[in-house]
């Protein structure tokens, strides 16, 4: 940092200072959101999540005037989220099932928009948002293997650990929005261990989603790895990709797809004797009724649903209709439902526009591609499991909303600023450089 530069903005290093806390409290909401330690230390019933979502967010709020953003840069795909949480309190005080629960439900996934604004204040680095993705992935694949190595006799790994892994669909979708993110940390870096730790990671996310044997997470991991591939592989021209990952994907399959193969062919089996073809008929029928039920429930009750989590209770077979857009839809009302697509559709819009840039560098594109998997991943996904309210796919729009935010705030410091009287004129653009470089080493 130059002496012009600290002339001509004071107030920067108090600016860096003043975000070490939130970010800190920030990535540990990761960690625990992520990686749910509680189920692996002895804690008791220690509310983890919320005690750090909190604590940055208070440490933002005493940071105020001293940050980069402040909450009049939100993007409008904050408010569509926070007038669709808005709406899903009204809809659970109101609701004709169960009004306490679907309150207690909503309060506790209201969480996703203290941490959806965090993100996109303090993320105003590559090297922050490297940080946090690094913390999702990671903590994905350590669940990956302590799912493995705890439920390995237990079937389809389910109830391994607990929270938004306990079931075995949903551990599956985990692993499907997170490989991308794997794939593009073993292409960045450098060093040889590295790669080879994060092929092992890739490599044991993979076998956990097989082990799963979930139907919708295999065709989902599917979509995403094409779409993955066609970035990576055919635009980035590493064509060893789509043949390293068509032989691992057969190996895995022929090793330990068993169980997944079983219930795929159970679908169209004729055998009346087959207890897994009774089983896997039993599921689509129950899954028909369920969209059905879910169906007469948004016709009944249009405006403002069920309440979070009571279509369960409405359903009268207490299960989730499997299809989170009719979930969103049944639970929270058409209204939440229009927000919900709204939200998720300014994602996409903000990924068209980082993807018709051409002044990206590579690491930047590898971001870019793998959030552009990820969500595609998500919205196939969403088609055939219920994950309304899972985190994950809010935290990829709030990534695509921040890298955005920076790419513009970098295009602003492009313009030349008035100098101080006595001294040269100074480019934003410097002073943009060298404040990030500043930022940089108090975040490492």
């Amino acid at each position: 940092m130059t002496e012009t530069d600290e002339q001509v903005s004071p107030v920067k290093k108090p600016t860096v200072e003043a975000l070490r806390g939130p970010f800190f409290w920030l990535t540990a909401f990761y960690v625990v959101y992520c990686a749910r330690p509680e189920d692996w230390i002895p804690m008791g019933a220690t509310p983890l999540a919320k005690i750090t979502a909190i604590a940055a967010f208070l440490g933002l709020l005493m940071s105020a005037g001293k940050t980069q953003r402040s909450f009049k840069d939100l993007p409008k795909e904050a408010g569509y989220l926070l007038v669709l949480i808005g709406l899903l309190f009204v809809s659970g005080l109101l609701s004709p099932i169960w009004k306490g629960g679907a309150v207690s439900h909503t309060l506790d996934f209201s969480k996703v928009y203290v941490v959806w604004v965090l993100t996109f204040l303090l993320v105003t680095t590559v090297a922050r948002l490297r940080r946090i993705i690094f913390i999702q992935t990671a903590s994905v694949a350590l669940v990956a293997v302590v799912s493995i190595v705890k439920g390995h006799s237990l079937p389809r790994l389910a109830g391994v650990l607990g929270g938004i892994y306990g079931n075995p669909n949903d551990l599956a979708f985990a692993m499907v929005l997170t490989l991308p993110f794997a794939l593009m940390f073993m292409l960045t870096t450098k060093s040889v261990v590295r790669k080879l730790l994060w092929i092992a990671s890739m490599l044991a996310m993979a076998a956990a989603l097989v082990l799963t044997a979930s139907r919708a997470g295999f065709i989902d991991v599917v979509i995403a790895g094409t779409v993955c591939l066609w970035h990576f592989g055919i635009k980035g021209k590493r064509y060893y990709l789509i043949a390293a990952a068509g032989l691992f994907g057969l190996l895995l399959l022929t090793v330990a797809g068993g169980t997944l193969k079983e219930r795929f062919t159970a679908l169209w089996s004729e055998d009346p004797d087959s207890q897994l073809a009774n089983s896997a008929l039993s599921s689509v029928e129950a899954r028909e009724f369920l969209m059905r039920r879910a169906v007469e429930g948004i016709e009944h009750y249009p405006v403002l649903g069920v309440g979070i989590r009571n279509f369960q209770e409405y359903s009268t077979i207490w299960h989730d209709v499997h299809m989170t857009y009719l979930q969103i839809c049944v639970e929270g009302g058409i209204p939440v439902f229009i927000l919900y697509l709204l939200f998720f559709r300014a994602g996409f819009v903000n990924l068209k526009k980082l993807r018709k840039r051409k002044d990206l560098d590579e690491e930047t594109r590898l971001f870019v591609g793998a959030l552009h998997s990820t969500l595609i991943g998500f919205a196939v996904g969403a088609l055939f499991a219920p994950e309304a309210y899972q985190f994950f796919p809010y935290f990829t729009i709030a990534y695509t909303s921040a890298l955005v935010a920076m790419l513009r705030e970098r295009e602003k410091a492009a313009v030349p600023v008035k100098s101080l009287p006595g001294q040269d004129q100074v480019s934003a653009e410097t002073y943009a450089r060298n404040r990030t470089n500043d930022e940089l080493s108090y975040v490492r």
